[in-house]
């Protein structure tokens, strides 16, 4: 894509609130894919921070652990120069009884331009964003992770390793099509996994979920992927393979006898992915439990492992989706162009 027509995406960009990929446009993929593949330029240079939201306010308000998203996140809206205001939810007036979208009223009242939420319970920043259109506030709202519900920039960062793989000069999401990618693991209690059907669908890839029935149900087919109970299936002539994390915490009941036979049965291991092709890479949302999703020897080799890779994309892609959600491309830094 040249400079002109990114420039004309950027321009066209109107979404305030980043929620979910259900309802994302093919050229809104685009519009992040080549502002992040600008973004992770400036992050190779000695200099590595861009003024482009300076005098912005970003809260950061997680209610769930995280180390990636939380980090990346914090480190994406320093490198564009904003203010970032750090919530830690045990040492809050929630405790005190103040509700979370009063707690959201506050960070406003304090010139917060700019929410990042993650919460255990799917629809809290749908709840928050609600308030922030119904009070006329101008503030944005982005979902890093709710529930089993959705993480958009997780999948969008997913997108942007696989398309920069795939061409490193112009990463954009037609290079997907028709390649094969297979998700292995807990797809049930994976909103990675329902962020990441909708954008490689949307880029023409042939998603093949794989897992046992308890964790792949088969209702996914009902969104366009191809679900198997047994791993070889879904690996065969796979172009990329992402393994899930067994979510445990999300768990009630009895989903896999044990973490050793779950190994034994869809553990990716290196003789496994000898049924893909041969330039197949691998991938993993984070945090991975080595020697049961898969194996250290593939997750440690550089010349199959995307890993590393996906963590320093998270910094550019959430660069990106911070710079336009907060208007940014209506005052598009010199740097950028």
């Amino acid at each position: 894509m040249v400079r002109a027509e990114e420039d004309t995406l950027t321009h066209l960009w109107q979404r305030r609130h980043l929620l979910s990929l259900a309802d994302f446009q093919p050229w809104e993929y685009d519009t992040v894919l080549q502002v992040a593949a600008s973004f992770e330029a400036v992050l190779s240079r000695r200099t590595k921070k861009v003024p482009a939201l300076q005098g912005k306010v970003v809260a950061v308000l997680f209610f769930e652990s995280s180390t990636r998203t939380r980090g990346s996140f914090e480190l994406a809206a320093k490198r564009l120069s904003a203010d970032t205001l750090n919530f830690s939810a045990g040492t809050s007036s929630l405790t005190k009884g103040e509700t979370i979208l009063d707690t959201a009223k506050t960070l406003v009242a304090m010139g917060t331009d700019l929410m990042v939420i993650r919460h255990q319970q799917a629809g809290v920043p749908d709840l928050i964003a609600e308030e922030m259109d119904r009070s006329h506030t101008g503030v944005g709202v982005l979902n890093a992770g709710d529930g089993q519900h959705a993480h958009p920039t997780q999948a969008l960062l997913d997108l942007f390793t696989m398309c920069t793989v795939l061409d490193p000069e112009a990463p954009r999401l037609e290079v997907l099509q028709g390649k094969k990618v297979a998700i292995v693991g807990d797809v049930r209690h994976s909103r990675v996994a329902r962020s990441n059907l909708h954008s490689l669908l949307a880029a023409g890839a042939e998603v093949h979920l794989a897992g046992p029935p308890t964790l792949v149900p088969e209702g996914f087919t009902e969104l366009g992927a191809q679900v198997h109970w047994s791993l070889e299936p879904a690996l065969r002539d796979a172009d990329f393979v992402m393994a899930l994390r067994l979510q445990q915490e999300r768990m009630a009941g009895h989903f896999i006898p044990s973490l050793r036979e779950y190994h034994q049965q869809f553990g990716i291991t290196r003789e496994r992915l000898a049924l893909c092709k041969p330039a197949v890479r691998l991938l993993h949302p984070g945090p991975t439990n080595r020697g049961v999703e898969l194996t250290s020897d593939v997750m440690d080799d550089p010349h199959l492992s995307l890993v590393s890779r996906q963590v320093t994309s998270g910094v550019a892609v959430r660069m990106a989706v911070l710079y336009l959600l907060a208007g940014g491309a209506s005052e598009r830094p010199a740097v950028m162009r």
